[in-house]
């Protein structure tokens, strides 16, 4: 792939990574909807898409620095006592067990997942199946708020009625891992499917965004040790790829800064219909 290729599809990667919209569905479809010159059967595009999102966890690592240092070194005293004592310490055994749902599914089906990635009607169905994940889970929390007798009230106040992510439980914190392992799938995103987990286990929408992002990290890097050092050997333009990923990072590093602000008091609503639309539109122009 050329520079310039590489550059937008970098760019792409990263700015539709953290958005519940699905950065491997646009990766699939929209250069084929504008007749981009590369080929998505190639052995070489799933390790390049990797690399991509090696960007965007490394955007998030920088985000959360502080918060990763705490929980790393909360998880090594809680080890050591034998007891889990204070929020940074519950927060690193819910991402450890939330992880696991999402890297044994990528391990036993890894096959069968990357076939999808050569073609763009699946990835199409699969975005309009993801609009229905967003909606859903709005509609949900929306009954949610009617029970709760929230409606009428200023959107912050209706976020305030709900939890933050260290108060979900072990098997909660499973349940939402498993969400995750959805986005496998090109077209199901892996924020959109992960925060619809959130929203259902009682989170408020920020907060659901919060631990989307934080359990994407070690998925993210472990599918990184496993798929970019197929790169080497053969012939692959590492340092135009390694050019992608930094712009990856980058846009991932401000999308991510936004949709923490936007999630305060915003929905997932206009990403579903963005998805819904973009799936269709897939359908019907690309053969």
């Amino acid at each position: 792939m050329s520079l310039w290729l590489v550059s937008f599809l970098g760019l792409l990667q990263g700015a539709t990574e953290l958005f519940p919209v699905s950065s491997l569905g646009h990766a699939v479809v929209v250069p084929l909807l504008f007749h981009l010159d590369f080929n998505p059967a190639d052995s070489t595009f799933v390790p390049f898409l990797v690399l991509l999102h090696l960007g965007t966890a490394t955007a998030l690592l920088i985000l959360y620095r502080e918060e990763w240092v705490r929980m790393i070194v909360g998880f090594v005293r809680a080890t050591q006592r034998g007891e889990i004592c204070d929020r940074d310490e519950r927060m690193a055994v819910l991402l450890i067990v939330g992880t696991i749902p999402a890297g044994v599914f990528g391990v036993v089906f890894e096959e069968r997942i990357k076939s999808l990635f050569t073609s763009a009607r699946p990835a199409s169905i699969f975005l309009i199946v993801n609009a229905g994940i967003l909606l859903g889970a709005e509609a949900l929390r929306r009954r949610d708020e009617r029970r709760r007798n929230l409606e009428g009230r200023g959107r912050a106040a209706q976020e305030e009625a709900f939890g933050d992510a260290s108060r979900l439980s072990i098997r909660t914190a499973v349940l939402v891992g498993a969400c995750q392992a959805l986005a496998l799938f090109p077209g199901i995103s892996r924020s959109g499917a992960t925060m619809a987990g959130g929203l259902l286990a009682g989170l408020r929408h920020e907060e659901a965004a919060h631990f989307s992002f934080l359990l994407a990290t070690p998925v993210i890097l472990a599918a990184g040790v496993l798929e970019v050092p197929q790169l080497f050997g053969k012939n692959a333009p590492l340092g135009t790829y390694l050019f992608g990923a930094v712009l990856a990072g980058v846009a991932a590093y401000f999308s991510a800064r936004f949709l923490i602000r936007y999630f305060r008091v915003g929905r997932l609503d206009p990403y579903a219909y963005y998805c819904a639309a973009l799936g269709v539109v897939g359908l019907l122009v690309i053969r």
